[in-house]
């Protein structure tokens, strides 16, 4: 089998997507993810014009030395773009063996660890009583696990709550929008959101929260010393990662669990916080990672020090890519949770798939690959639309993370 021809599809059904499609001589083709948020069209002229090339006539079975011709080969190593284009070629790859033998791609990743794949929702509010309501809501929506983010008194936009009732979406078409913060007002309410949603859910629904890099590390040890009594399944992002040992002076000061890597693009950026156990969880995705080749090489170096999965899976992320976690999610032995946001309704008319959500946990159906495809036709009438994620600033107009 060779690969004759590989092309870009970019559309944009409610919100951007980069998707690549891998064709052989055998008539079989394969899907993978192409998206970065905000930077979609930097990953398509990547491939288009230093990837692609390079595919035609090579055996697609081999798809350990073509993501080491990827990475090793182009000399300049990691970065998002980069990783990005190499886990679109990566996915579609494993989709291709997968639909070869016919089997999913969890038989090729050594079968099921697991019967489903647990995963949690959003649940976000203006203030306290709204997220206290959308977190019940989700419970009777069958979810055992619920991030919970709420709107700060006095801070005119908070991180993860929705516009005017809407899903919560962040990526605007046209210029980025600018948000407010106050750490000091967010640090003394977030303990108050939890307290509540403690007394109001009981102890057995697992309750996460995002930071979202906002805070320094004595910061974010504080705010996880505070919320100890409230039993997160994690914080997730409670400062930037770019400096590993900020973890930890959080670890030494707090026994909260912590999470975070949805941001990195290499095994090493999380190497130093799995080997000397600074963090519980990594967000770390197949799509910014890599792909499945190398998600699976760092998920078992993480396993060896007890550090579980935790995949991002916002909807800035094709259900491509959500199919591909979920099968790799399946197969590792030291998987956590996935972040699950729905897709719109016509995102996934574009992308039909055999995924599904029931009370609580995701499953894949036993269809060969990634079990995902792409109607080119619909995708068609929607085209790429510029669009940028917010930018934040401190109540003095400071620039701060978003």
């Amino acid at each position: 089998m060779k690969i004759i021809a590989a092309r870009l599809i970019v559309c944009s059904p409610d919100r951007n997507f980069v998707t690549l499609k891998i064709e052989t001589d055998e008539g079989i083709y394969g899907l993978g993810d192409a998206t970065l948020n905000g930077r979609e069209l930097a990953v398509a002229a990547y491939l288009e014009e230093h990837v692609i090339p390079c595919l035609i006539g090579r055996d697609p079975s081999r798809i350990e030395d073509t993501w080491q011709y990827l990475y090793r080969g182009a000399y300049w190593r990691r970065g998002p773009v980069t990783m990005c284009a190499i886990a679109a070629v990566d996915v579609a790859l494993w989709d291709i063996k997968g639909k070869a033998l016919g089997t999913p791609v969890y038989n090729l990743l050594g079968g099921k660890s697991r019967d489903g794949v647990l995963v949690y929702a959003h649940a976000n509010g203006s203030n306290i009583e709204e997220a206290v309501d959308s977190v019940q809501k989700h419970v009777e929506m069958g979810y055992l696990a619920v991030r919970a983010q709420s709107g700060v008194p006095n801070v005119a936009s908070s991180y993860g709550v929705p516009k005017a009732g809407k899903s919560y979406e962040p990526a605007e078409r046209g210029l980025p929008s600018e948000s407010l913060w106050s750490t000091e007002r967010y640090l003394n309410f977030a303990p108050k959101l939890f307290e509540r949603l403690r007394s109001e859910v009981g102890e057995d629904l697992h309750l996460l929260h995002d930071v979202h890099h906002r805070l320094t590390p004595i910061e974010a040890a504080r705010l996880g010393k505070e919320l100890e009594p409230f039993h997160l399944f994690w914080l997730e992002d409670p400062t930037p990662a770019e400096n590993p040992d900020a973890f930890r002076l959080i670890r030494e000061h707090t026994l909260i669990p912590i999470a975070t890597g949805e941001v990195f693009n290499s095994f090493w950026d999380a190497h130093d916080l799995i080997r000397n156990q600074w963090i519980d969880y990594l967000r770390l995705t197949i799509v910014h990672g890599g792909g499945i080749t190398a998600l699976k090489k760092t998920a078992d170096f993480a396993a060896v020090y007890q550090v579980r999965t935790g995949f991002h899976g916002a909807t800035d992320l094709s259900p491509i890519t959500m199919a591909a976690a979920l099968h790799f999610n399946l197969a590792i032995h030291n998987f956590g949770i996935q972040e699950h946001m729905c897709h719109t309704a016509l995102t996934d008319e574009v992308f039909p798939h055999s995924y599904s959500f029931d009370a609580g946990y995701m499953s894949v159906t036993d269809a060969p690959g990634l079990g995902v495809d792409i109607d080119e036709e619909l995708a068609a009438r929607y085209p790429y639309q510029r669009a940028y994620l917010p930018i934040a600033r401190k109540l003095d107009g400071t620039l701060t993370d978003w």
